[in-house]
């Protein structure tokens, strides 16, 4: 009979100590589900590396204004500028904070992988110290001559080029070994040019550089294909390739790919968001869902329509596969350029 009351006593004084346990534990294991079925509970940052009125700031503005519109998340994305450093800024200030903080992303593009790599590089940082939630756009590269110029083609161009890398002016709205520059230098590879010897000159920003094109003071122009659309229009640029896979559609339409070209290269200006390098699991779930279902509807084909852009979307996996990729071929054309680290 003893034996039998000190068994259930055992037995009660471990149920009271499970109990007890099982409370102890239970608000942090509940403020934690909480967290991440409720997130996200308050306003969000979005870091556009850029100036007001650029294509990142564009971009996130454009990126908050439709989640909104489509009811997708109840809470605002607040847009703030960090420009300078080609995104170095931007990039070394949001990696500065903290590590974990689901409420705060960041909007870049190619530059962050090129200011890693190149031998000038400005930024010891890149998308490996952050964390991809999504490939947003696509844009391409283009090759652009004035609507007066003899060159009507990449090859007479390139024959030319290979011939005397020195005769012509290169201009772009990037330092060298940036964005612009490789746009032109990736074909110029391909095409057996000697790319360390073609004068380049950089201007603050493609709408500078537009202008140095049409005023006569460069011979041709490396830029993304979306910000010569007027320009093509109006009849003062004639555009002899771009670096997409496979010919563009609207006003696009007639131009060729370096492929047509015969050059074997692509080149993609992606805009991507990104969460800190820590982000919760929850808050990388939700990016990704959220974020894919957005670029579904209406609203965020309106974006893409109007502001000229490519549909690009990539999801978190896609991204990141994607990311590895398009370093490789960065590093590529730097070690061709003798610019890399």
């Amino acid at each position: 009979m003893n034996t039998n009351f000190k068994k259930l006593g055992l037995l009660l004084a471990s149920s009271v100590l499970s109990l007890s346990l099982v409370a102890c534990a239970s608000p942090e294991t509940s403020a934690k589900k909480s967290e991440g079925n409720n997130y996200p509970e308050k306003p969000l940052t979005v870091i556009a590396p850029s100036g007001a009125g650029g294509g990142l700031d564009t971009t996130a503005r454009a990126l908050s204004k439709a989640l909104m519109e489509t009811g997708l998340t109840k809470e605002s994305l607040t847009v703030e500028n960090k420009p300078g450093g080609g995104q170095a800024v931007g990039l070394a200030d949001f990696i500065s904070q903290d590590s974990a903080d689901p409420y705060r992303l960041y909007l870049p593009s190619v530059p962050l992988l090129i200011n890693n790599l190149k031998k000038e590089g400005n930024s010891p940082y890149s998308y490996k110290d952050l964390t991809p939630l999504a490939q947003l756009t696509k844009d391409y590269g283009a090759i652009i001559v004035p609507a007066d110029s003899k060159y009507t083609d990449l090859k007479s161009l390139f024959d030319d080029l290979k011939k005397d890398p020195e005769s012509l002016v290169l201009a772009g709205g990037s330092a060298p070994g940036s964005q612009d520059h490789l746009v032109a230098m990736l074909p110029a590879v391909k095409a057996d040019v000697d790319v360390t010897k073609i004068r380049y000159v950089s201007y603050d920003g493609g709408g500078e550089a537009m202008t140095a094109l049409i005023g006569g003071n460069a011979d041709i122009l490396a830029t993304d294909i979306s910000g010569a659309g007027e320009f093509l229009k109006a009849g003062k640029i004639r555009v002899l390739g771009v670096s997409s896979s496979e010919r563009l559609k609207g006003t696009y339409a007639e131009i060729p790919t370096y492929k047509e070209a015969g050059i074997d290269a692509e080149f993609t200006i992606w805009r991507g968001l990104f969460g800190p390098k820590d982000m919760p699991q929850y808050a990388v779930d939700y990016w990704n869902k959220t974020l894919t279902e957005l670029t579904k509807t209406e609203e965020w084909k309106e974006v893409l329509e109007t502001n000229g852009w490519e549909d690009g979307y990539k999801n978190k996996e896609e991204f990141q596969t994607f990311l590895e990729e398009q370093e490789v071929l960065v590093q590529e054309i730097l070690e061709s350029l003798n610019m890399q680290k």
